[in-house]
C-alpha cells in the first residue's frame, strides 16, 4: 500500500501508529499571572548534548481553546519536563484532557507540585526526573488551526532521583519510563536488550 498524506483519511493515525514507541514529555509551565498548567506531549525528544537541547511538539489550538501550554510557554520563555514512569502513568493520563486555564492539572492528578531551582514553572515531585528548560525558539508547523508549536529549548538544570543513576548511566529498571503508541496504547521498558555499537578504525599513516 501507498499512502499520500494529503488524502488518506486520519492519517495521523498512521503517522502516530508507525513511529513508535515515543517519549512523552510531561510539561508544567506557568502563565505569567501565575497559574499552572500541566499537560502530556508525545511528539519530543532529545536532540543535542551541547548545549543539551530537547524538543516537543504541541497543537496551538484544540477545539475550543488555545493550548496553555504553549501559551505560557511563548509568554514566559521557561518550563519544565517531567519523565512520565509507571507510577504516575494513570495521573499523567488525567492530565489529558482540554481543561479550562483556571484549572489546576497537579489537583486533578494528585500529583505534588515543586518549586524548581532556575525557572518559575514548579516541577513534578513524583516524577523521577526533571528538567528545568528555558526556551531557545518555537517554529510553527501548519497553519490555522492545525498549526503546531515546535519547542525548542535547552535544558538549565536537571533533577534525578537518587537510585535511578549510577554514576553517569541511567538504570532504566528503576526509571520504569512510559511510552506512546497509538490510539489509547502505551509500553515499558521492561523488555529491552543491548547492541553494542561498532566503530570504524582509520589505518594511521
Amino acid at each position: 500500500m501507498k499512502i499520500d498524506p494529503n488524502t488518506f483519511e486520519n492519517f495521523n493515525r498512521v503517522l502516530t501508529g508507525v513511529v513508535v514507541p515515543r517519549p512523552i514529555a510531561f510539561v508544567s509551565s506557568i502563565s505569567p499571572e501565575g497559574i499552572v498548567n500541566l499537560a502530556p506531549f508525545s511528539f519530543f525528544n532529545a536532540v543535542s548534548y551541547s548545549p543539551p537541547t530537547i524538543v516537543f511538539s504541541a497543537a496551538r489550538h484544540a477545539g475550543w481553546k488555545e493550548k496553555d501550554t504553549l501559551a505560557n510557554i511563548e509568554a514566559t520563555g521557561e518550563f519544565v519536563v517531567n519523565i512520565v514512569s509507571e507510577d504516575i502513568a494513570e495521573a499523567m493520563n488525567s492530565t489529558a484532557a482540554e481543561f479550562p486555564a483556571e484549572v489546576d492539572e497537579f489537583e486533578i492528578a494528585g500529583l505534588t507540585a515543586l518549586p524548581s531551582d532556575t525557572v518559575k514553572s514548579p516541577r513534578v515531585a513524583e516524577s523521577p526526573v526533571n528538567m528545568e528548560c528555558r526556551l531557545n525558539q518555537i517554529v510553527t508547523i501548519g497553519e490555522g488551526k492545525s498549526s503546531h508549536g515546535l519547542v525548542i529549548a535547552e535544558v538549565v538544570l536537571l533533577h534525578i532521583r537518587d537510585d535511578v543513576i549510577n554514576g553517569h548511566r541511567i538504570d532504566q529498571q528503576r526509571l520504569k519510563p512510559v511510552g506512546r503508541l497509538a490510539g489509547n496504547m502505551y509500553c515499558t521498558t521492561l523488555d529491552t536488550y543491548e547492541m553494542i555499537r561498532p566503530t570504524y578504525k582509520r589505518d594511521e599513516v
